[in-house]
């Protein structure tokens, strides 16, 4: 490849490299017991957003979930949730609010992760959408290469909260199997223990208490 080639591809990679995503909120946040977080966002009119989340650890890994458009409708609502994803275009300007509750909840404090993106992702390209002509081979690479790195983008965030949530699994299972063996200890100790005295409460020679005969 020649000079001219790789100065004409610098500026096609440092497109792809700067290609912004939508705007949007990407979020781990604590959620303790009885307890119900809400954030808010504002998105105009026929705009899409979308919205995907997921309980990481606590409790059955669930939460309740709903969003409410400017007017103060529901848009969607779902209960004990342990993950799912909700896509719907504004029909109204203002702000959006959704909400994740763990009200119903007593002692489960919950980690909820998720994802909030408003607006098409823009081109990668200057005047994609409206061109007639034929991507080149670099434009079509390129094009390639952004849609494979989204993938992987995906692909990472999944498996980070897979990740995050085996973990948290593994690490109460660990304690539990702690404080089930210092139990089990403990009753070993104090078993063995009551068999000596038992034992030796055999094998002890009880003498008769004498008394004297006073004349």
């Amino acid at each position: 490849m020649g000079r001219g080639a790789r100065s004409s591809a610098f500026p096609v990679l440092l497109l792809l490299l700067c290609a912004d995503r939508s705007l949007g909120a990407e979020l781990t946040f604590e959620l303790p017991d009885n307890a119900k977080q809400c954030f808010h966002e504002e998105v105009e009119q026929g705009v899409k957003f979308s919205l995907d989340y997921q309980v990481i650890t606590g409790g059955h890994y669930d939460v309740d979930c709903y969003v409410e458009d400017p007017l103060g409708n529901t848009i969607y609502r779902e209960t004990k949730k342990q993950y799912d994803s909700f896509t719907h275009r504004a029909e109204v300007k203002g702000v959006y609010q959704f909400c994740f509750s763990n009200e119903f909840s007593t002692f489960s404090h919950k980690t909820v992760y998720f994802d909030f993106q408003v607006g098409d992702e823009p081109p990668i390209l200057p005047d994609m959408g409206n061109r007639v002509t034929a991507l080149t081979q670099m434009e079509s690479a390129c094009v390639t290469i952004h849609e494979a790195l989204k993938t992987v983008i995906d692909s990472q965030t999944h498996y980070r909260l897979r990740e995050a949530q085996d973990r948290a699994r593994a690490e109460d299972l660990n304690s539990r199997v702690f404080y089930w063996s210092v139990s089990e200890t403990i009753a070993l100790f104090v078993v063995s223990f009551s068999q000596v005295l038992l034992l030796k409460s055999f094998f002890t020679e009880k003498r008769p208490m004498s008394r004297g005969v006073h004349s």
